[in-house]
């Protein structure tokens, strides 16, 4: 196939594909008539490196899981490398996901003392409450 059709069924831009192929990640075969030709195998090496890049891996980080499906094996994340990138990647979240959390309390920390603070200050500025009261009739 050519690299229209392929970008098309990978869900991604010929530029994005022409860019993998620079990185090494996408072979470059060329037909006898000079245009890039792919198949099927080719394909399986696009979705994979965008179902990683869709939750969150860069693309050197998609390279051990490419290499993998190149070697033969059935699944890209069978090997030990990119059993290795996993395992980056998870501390590398499980890290954010406490600066996260982290932030967040901080920011619920001042978010309730501006409240207090509000109502403070809304309670000291309240004029005094004037009783009315009915005149008697005499």
């Amino acid at each position: 196939m050519r690299i229209g059709e392929l970008a098309e069924r990978a869900g991604t831009t010929t530029r994005a594909l022409r860019y993998y192929e620079q990185l090494g990640l996408l072979p470059a075969r060329r037909a006898g008539n000079g245009y890039r030709a792919y198949d099927e195998g080719d394909l399986r090496l696009l979705r994979e490196i965008r179902m990683l890049q869709d939750v969150g891996f860069g693309l050197e980080e998609t390279r051990p899981f490419v290499e993998c499906l190149r070697a033969g094996h059935p699944e890209g994340d069978s090997c030990p490398a990119s059993l290795e990138v996993y395992e980056r990647k998870l501390a590398e979240l499980d890290d954010c996901i406490a600066r996260l959390r982290d932030a967040r309390a901080r920011v619920a920390g001042q978010f309730e003392r501006a409240v207090r603070a509000r109502d403070e200050l809304a309670a000291s500025e309240q004029p005094p409450r004037c009783e009315l009261t009915r005149p008697t009739k005499e």
